[in-house]
């Protein structure tokens, strides 16, 4: 850090990278000239192996897997799933997740982390398409060697509801949002999740308006009248589990990916 750096109180990530000619004066006369150096923000890599990732080709090869994995995992769900209208209805929002992150890989990518949660937030639902929630054949397994009330493969669903987006929100919110790390940023995050939790239930509400007998499958409620409610709680836990757990390894992914942008 340069003695003017410590004047201005500058990081030490702010680095000096250019300098020009300033002129010395002694009462009114040009004595001389220095060098003043010209500063610019630049935010230096976390670390070496932040470095070589973000110069490597190597950081494309995680997307492409996890997206070639998702896409095997789709056509063996449309293959002779339960029935098509209810496939349908569950694997949309896989669809749409790959659809949005597809297109905006190269203008705004996303950390490594939150790839890796969304493609196994949409094995889920995908899986959950081809079975239904209600039938997936590992709840079963569960409900029977457990002695469990039902299948509580949606269960599992709808806590990843709360538990992937909020890593989504949380990415969002920081890197294109004034909102510091803090109190309010987690308020603004658990608010976003119980809200697309809460049209989510909307969603299935209107569709068991429109076709109340051949919506049962797709609304997976097994008998439990308080399902909705449930539902929410479970997407407002896995939210918070989120960020509980998944912080400080997100802020290692933001840093590395922030590096990677300015080179």
């Amino acid at each position: 850090m340069t003695p003017l750096g410590n004047l201005l109180g500058l990081p030490r990530s702010v680095e000096a990278v250019a300098e020009f000619p300033c002129v010395q004066t002694c009462g009114g006369s040009q004595v001389g000239s220095a060098s003043v150096p010209a500063l610019r923000y630049r935010t230096r890599m976390p670390d070496r192996i932040a470095e070589s990732f973000a110069s490597s080709p190597r950081r494309h090869r995680l997307p492409a897997v996890l997206l070639g994995l998702t896409l095997a995992l789709l056509a063996w769900s449309a293959y002779r799933p339960h029935d098509y209208p209810t496939w349908a209805l569950e694997v949309f929002p896989a669809v749409l997740w790959i659809v949005v992150l597809i297109a905006t890989y190269r203008r705004f990518p996303m950390t490594p982390l939150l790839y890796g949660l969304t493609a196994l937030h949409c094995a889920l639902l995908i899986v959950g398409g081809h079975y239904t929630y209600s039938e997936v054949p590992i709840g079963n397994w569960a409900r029977d060697t457990f002695d469990l009330s039902r299948n509580h493969y949606d269960r599992v669903g709808h806590f990843l509801q709360g538990f992937v987006p909020a890593i989504l929100a949380r990415e969002i919110l920081i890197r294109t949002s004034p909102v510091k790390r803090g109190w309010w940023l987690v308020l603004f995050i658990m608010s976003i999740c119980t809200a697309f939790s809460a049209v989510y239930e909307l969603i299935e509400w209107a569709v068991a308006e429109i076709d109340a007998e051949g919506s049962q499958d797709f609304l997976g409620t097994q008998g439990d009248v308080w399902d909705t409610q449930k539902d929410i709680l479970l997407c407002i836990k896995g939210a918070a589990a989120s960020l509980v757990t998944l912080s400080r390894l997100h802020d290692g992914h933001l840093r590395t990916l922030h590096g990677r942008e300015q080179t």
